[in-house]
Parts: structure tokens; C-alpha cells; sequence
């Protein structure tokens, strides 16, 4: 797979790191480190497979970020207009396994609509985590700007991790499960206490219990 990544992104640049950041955020999995640090780091002028491309750092991680956008969104659709039935009848030949969907549900499912904001940094919740988005028919709105809130501080990460690097990009791609982790990890810490400070500020008083809406 880093090979496809490799190939395409260095005959084809932008539109390369568009396609297969749509294809991850659709639930085809793509490896989207790889995509990102290879973005950034030939961005920096280095020479891969032969090219050397003229990338610009800033419009790799917004093309990634407007890429998760769009791919959300189709797999958001697929999961509203069929539910898990048609995702499980088709899924296999997208490559989408059941534990990897059923991972992705018990995670929104615990927490809600903040779990299409914090699973944009987990692997692989992030590529699945639309899906059940849809199925439970979360507000389009609401979705779109959670999935692009949670997607633009990880491409510009990711991009501008490989501009730092640069030839060294494949050896930080592998070491990023870890950091998403961590990264997630932080994000739930910081909703967690977001959602007290509300609870014990303004909560009792108003009736609104945090993370219940329309």
C-alpha cells in the first residue's frame, strides 16, 4: 500500500494526496500517515522514486482536510441512506471488515457526537467512524463541521511532521499509531472536562444536560 501512496503521490501531487485522503475518510484503508508525511516531506524539496515535486506544505494539509471532508461524507451518506445492512452486504469488496465497523459504533455510541470529533485522530476509528455517524442519523451540519474541526489540526500535523523530516518520512510514518493515541487520548481528557466545568457552571440551572441537543 505505501508503494500505491508513493506512486501516485509523486506523478500526481495534489490531486494524488486528495483521491487517497477521500478513499481513507470513505472507509477504503489507505494508510493516511503515509499519504500526509510523504505530502510534506516532498514539500521540503526532497526526491522520491526518482521526482522531485514542487509542493507547498500549507495547501498539501488543506487539500488532505477538505479530502476527509468530502470522504466523511460519503460514507456518512452510505450509512444514513442504508444503515448497517448495506454496509455489511457490500463492505467486503471495500475492504471494510465487520470488527473494524463494530469498533467504530461502540465508540460512538459511548460518546456520541464528540466521538466524530476525537476519532479523527484514532486508528481506525478516524477511517470507520462516519459510518455509524450516519446510521444513526446525526445532523449533516453538525457532522460536516465536527469531522472538519477534528481533520484540520491532524493533516496539518501529519504534513508539516513530514516537512520536518523529510527524507526521513517513512520511518515517522510507522511510529504515529502511538502518537494518534495519545493525541486522541488528550482530546477526551479535554472534552471530559470541558463537559464538567459546563455541568457545574450552568447546568443545574438551565435544565440542559451537557451533550444532549436537537
Amino acid at each position: 500500500m505505501e508503494h500505491l501512496v508513493v506512486s501516485q503521490i509523486t506523478r500526481h501531487g495534489y490531486l494524488a494526496v486528495f483521491v487517497l485522503m477521500v478513499l481513507e475518510s470513505a472507509c477504503i484503508p489507505i494508510p493516511s500517515e503515509a499519504v500526509m508525511l510523504l505530502g510534506g516531506a516532498l514539500a521540503a524539496g526532497i526526491t522520491v522514486a526518482g521526482v522531485h515535486s514542487h509542493l507547498n506544505v500549507v495547501a498539501v494539509a488543506l487539500v488532505g482536510t477538505a479530502a476527509n471532508v468530502v470522504g466523511a461524507l460519503i460514507a456518512y451518506a452510505v450509512g444514513r441512506a442504508g444503515g448497517r445492512p448495506l454496509v455489511e452486504r457490500w463492505g467486503r469488496y471495500v475492504l471494510i471488515r465487520r470488527h473494524d465497523l463494530d469498533r467504530a459504533e461502540r465508540f460512538f455510541a459511548r460518546h456520541g457526537r464528540p466521538a466524530v470529533l476525537i476519532g479523527r485522530v484514532l486508528p481506525v476509528v478516524r477511517t470507520f467512524i462516519s459510518l455509524p455517524a450516519g446510521i444513526a442519523e446525526m445532523p449533516v451540519g453538525q457532522f460536516t463541521a465536527l469531522t472538519a474541526v477534528g481533520s484540520l489540526p491532524w493533516t496539518f500535523a501529519l504534513a508539516f511532521a513530514g516537512y520536518a523530516v523529510a527524507g526521513n518520512w517513512q520511518s515517522v510514518s510507522s511510529a504515529f499509531t502511538p502518537v494518534s493515541i495519545a493525541f486522541g487520548v488528550l482530546i477526551v481528557a479535554a472534552i471530559a472536562w470541558w463537559a464538567v466545568r459546563r455541568a457545574r457552571g450552568g447546568g443545574a440551572g438551565s435544565g440542559v444536560v451537557p451533550g444532549e441537543g436537537n
